[in-house]
């Protein structure tokens, strides 16, 4: 029983720095720099039509500075429409897009009566647009003026379905838990391009932004959260390539609330797990860089609370018998305690606000899977908390 124990406390310990460190490092530091280049559209081309699909609820603060980006982009407005589902808002979301639209003939507004949901929202913008390629973008997240040509470039390439923007979080200062946030997107971002240079592939485009083609939008689920992994993940079943673009830059206000962000963090955790039970097969074809990006990159990753938890339960058993888990026990019991001291310590010191962001993530994915197991009955949605400068 003691062996059996001191094996399942390395391994647990193994598969949480295959996900944080070993597979990180062997990516990054292992990637060449330049990725190979294929066959794109020049601005001098005939571009592709491009529906630009929003759903929002509630978004006052920020729908009008994120249609007037759109459509300041360098991308030659004919070719765009815009289509924002409003779901049932009650501020002047609807109200705003509705003058606008009197500027811009290219937006359209589709009210829903009554709270749909994220991904019906976005189902029903896809049944309706007839544009070649779609760019499905957050209400919060900001167009750089050549955001929109830079992911629809790649689609000359007939091989290439889906195109992920490079999108950087911004804040006008470092308050709650903005710093950890930004550190971890920039880590996130450094991996899935490595992943798209390694294997043409990228885990899991980031919601705020991503260019599809029309045919390879797959209709999300009833009561799936995570629509964007969804959709990555089918492209990748269909063996179709997926594009990183570090130069299709946009910006998102970053979350500075543990709590609004606590409860985002929760509903991604029951995204991860419904789909990590719908694209199970994947994982089969072991020898695959799809199979080995999703395996390292996330699923160790969102089983990481239950490895922490199989490492307390070992060294709390065997800390009797060794004086290393004994000091491995109290180890792990300080470090939980990180969180705590980050909250009550005046000083607000780094590594502290680092571990706690740790712990912070892990508890959300938890809450996740046992909401998961207990069976969703909605994804309807409450935006964060928009932190707008």
């Amino acid at each position: 029983m003691h062996n059996f124990l001191v094996i399942l406390f390395i391994c647990s310990v193994f598969l949480i720095l295959q996900s944080y460190l070993f597979y990180p490092l062997w990516m990054i530091l292992f990637t060449r720099k330049n990725k190979k280049d294929h066959d794109t559209y020049s601005a001098n081309n005939e571009l592709p039509t491009v529906g630009i699909l929003i759903a929002a609820y509630n978004e006052e603060k920020i729908i009008g500075e994120k249609i007037i980006s759109v459509f300041k982009t360098t991308y030659p407005s004919a070719k765009i429409n815009v289509y924002v589902g409003s779901d049932a808002s009650n501020d002047k979301t609807d109200e705003i897009i509705s003058e606008l639209s009197k500027i811009y003939p290219n937006l359209n507004l589709i009210k829903f009566g009554g709270r749909t949901g994220k991904a019906n929202i976005i189902n029903a913008l896809a049944e309706k647009a007839n544009e070649e390629i779609f760019i499905l973008t957050d209400a919060n997240v900001i167009f750089k003026e050549n955001t929109i040509f830079n992911l629809v470039r790649h689609f000359k390439d007939q091989n290439f379905a889906q195109v992920c923007a490079n999108i950087i979080k911004v804040s006008g200062n470092d308050l709650g838990i903005a710093k950890q946030e930004k550190s971890y997107i920039v880590f996130e971002n450094r991996i899935k391009y490595a992943e798209y240079v390694n294997w043409n592939i990228v885990m899991g485009a980031e919601g705020g932004c991503y260019a599809i083609r029309k045919q390879f939008y797959a209709p999300v689920p009833k009561n799936f959260f995570m629509d964007d992994f969804y959709i990555t993940m089918n492209v990748i079943e269909k063996g179709k390539k997926i594009v990183f673009d570090k130069d299709a830059i946009c910006y998102e206000d970053v979350p500075t609330q543990a709590k609004e962000e606590f409860k985002r963090k929760v509903r991604i955790s029951i995204g991860n797990f419904q789909n990590l039970f719908r694209y199970k097969k994947l994982l089969c074809s072991f020898w695959k860089g799809s199979a080995i990006a999703f395996l390292s990159h996330k699923v160790l990753r969102w089983l990481t609370p239950f490895f922490l938890l199989v490492c307390l339960i070992c060294s709390a058993a065997l800390l009797f018998h060794s004086p290393v888990f004994l000091v491995l026990f109290i180890g792990q019991v300080v470090l939980m305690l990180f969180p705590v001291l980050d909250l009550i310590s005046p000083f607000k010191i780094s590594i502290f606000k680092f571990i706690s962001h740790f712990y912070f993530m892990n508890l959300a994915l938890l809450k996740g899977f046992f909401m998961f197991a207990k069976g969703i009955e909605t994804s309807i949605w409450q935006p964060t908390q928009r932190n707008v400068q």
